[in-house]
């Protein structure tokens, strides 16, 4: 269960941030893709339990689950596809090209003094 050392990361990370701006964190802001080999509900479970007895105890994992974005070049657009269909729902071909869905990055922290 990789998603135990994410968090252990995560609430390292914000209390780091907390430590330096001398406030306390109330809420983790994270954007999760589909494509980054993390599962939320583990994430947030893993999270949970991480956080009890650490200056966090009490902060929120709030997480933004984001679609995988693809990018066809034939048709010059981005579209949403189905995770086990990447062809361009316009023209019909491949889409190697991943614009979206690998995020797994904390984008925000809510701290209160």
């Amino acid at each position: 269960m990789h998603e135990l050392s994410i968090a252990l990361s995560i609430l390292d990370m914000a209390e780091e941030e907390a430590e330096r701006r001398g406030g306390r964190i109330v809420a983790v802001h994270l954007k999760l893709g589909p494509l980054s080999g993390v599962v939320a509900r583990a994430l947030a479970s893993a999270y949970e339990m991480a956080r009890e007895g650490t200056p966090l105890d009490q902060a929120e994992l709030v997480i933004e689950e984001v679609p995988i974005v693809a990018y066809c070049a034939t048709c010059d657009v981005e579209h949403l596809p189905d995770a086990f269909d990447l062809r361009c729902p316009g023209c019909g071909a491949p889409t190697p090209t991943i614009r979206g869905g690998r995020e797994l990055e904390i984008v925000a922290l809510e701290i209160v003094s």
